[in-house]
Order: C-alpha cells, then structure tokens, then sequence
C-alpha cells in the first residue's frame, strides 16, 4: 500500500536495537563532553547486548552491567534508581517500536488478513532482529527480577491480543465476513503461535529463526482462517 512501511523497511531502518552503534561507543565514551548526555543510553544498550549474549541465559548483576558499560556500580545508579528501571528502559523501547507500528498498521492497511499478516510479521522480525530483547519479550530474563517487570510485559501482550481481537471483529464492518471461530479464542491463538516462536528462538540460543518460512506458514494459517 503506498505510504505504508513495509516489513522490510521496517528491519532496515528500525529493528535493530542501537541507541548507540557499537562502532560509535568507543569514540562517544571518549569525548567528555558527551558522557552524561549518552551514559544512560550506554547502559541500556549494554544491557540489551548482555542479554543477547551468554550471559543472558542467567541472570545479569549490577557488577556484570557495570564492567560491561566501563562505569562503577554507583555511576549506574546515578542514571537509574534501580535495576529493575533499567529493563523497563528496555520495555518502554519494545512496547514504543511494536504498538506505534501496530497503529500504523490499522491507519495504513484495511484489509483483514494483511493487517493479520503484517502485525505477526512485524513481532517475529522484531524478535528475531533484537534477540537480547526477545529474552525479555518471552519472560526468561525477567524470572529472578522485580515482579511488576513481568506484569508489564503481560500488559504488553494484552494489549496486542486486543489489536487483533479488534482487525477480528473489524472484518464483518469492513468486508461483511465473519470467522468460523470466536474472535476471542482466534486472536488468542495467533498471539499464542508467535509466542512460541519467540520461545523456541530463545530456548535454541537463537538458532530458529522467527521468520523463517513464514510465507509458508502464513499461505496455512490464512487459509483456515479465511
């Protein structure tokens, strides 16, 4: 649809995670002038890259971010009350990328299966171009940390199984078609496939890709769906 973000623009310009380049850290680190302005940025981009490495099949430290980012303990702390702020940082970042996505998708696309497809596209690329995030997305890095971060992300999922209950019940308006199945129990379902592709992504330390042979799954899906 003209206008519209593709899915693939959406990857190039938007997925990857980087407040900061790698490139660039050394050389911001370097420059005086810029360390407050960027620290905060720093830690939750060396928290993101943690989480995506080794050490985010456990759980990360205060101490481990610190020698990450190059600070001491107490210089996090100047920039982030606690631990559990850092990784809301990082949910606030997940929840901006995918629901602004979402209502773009809803403005730009009126079609009820596109607007399906697009939607699960985009939460498989995200999780598939922002792997450390996905361990926050599928609850594994959140398991030993402050209990409001899981509920968080629980509304996040809400909050787009909402998005599709409403493209569901959308369809009879807009093309005067209903489904063979309740709304209800349907977008669960497809928000239930996705999450067990961010499962099993995270569970083969990144192995199985999010997105592969989606069109072939897609051309299944949609046409029990239809």
């Amino acid at each position: 649809m003209k206008g519209f973000i593709s899915v693939a623009d959406f990857l190039a310009a938007a997925a990857y995670f980087l407040f900061i380049s790698s490139d660039n850290q050394k050389e911001r680190r370097g420059m005086a002038g810029n360390k407050k302005i960027n620290r905060r940025e720093e830690i939750l981009q060396a928290l993101a890259e943690m989480l995506e490495s080794n050490e985010g099949a456990s759980r990360i430290t205060t101490a481990k971010l610190a020698k990450q980012v190059g600070v001491s303990e107490a210089a996090l702390y100047r920039h982030f009350p606690s631990k559990a702020r850092m990784f809301e940082g990082l949910i606030e970042f997940i929840e901006e990328s995918l629901m602004s996505r979402i209502n773009r998708i809803f403005d730009e696309e009126k079609d009820t299966l596109n607007r399906i497809r697009l939607v699960m596209q985009l939460l498989l690329a995200f999780a598939e171009r922002n792997p450390g995030l996905t361990r926050i997305l599928s609850g594994h890095a959140l398991m030993f940390e402050n209990e409001r971060l899981r509920d968080r992300i629980n509304q996040l999922f809400e909050r787009i199984e909402t998005s599709l209950r409403q493209i569901l019940r959308e369809r009879k308006i807009r093309e005067g078609k209903s489904f063979p199945v309740d709304e209800n129990i349907l977008a669960a379902q497809l928000l239930g496939q996705v999450e067990g592709s961010l499962n099993r992504f995270v569970r083969s330390d990144f192995k199985y890709l999010p997105t592969a042979n989606f069109d072939e799954y897609w051309a299944l899906l949609s046409a029990q769906i239809k």
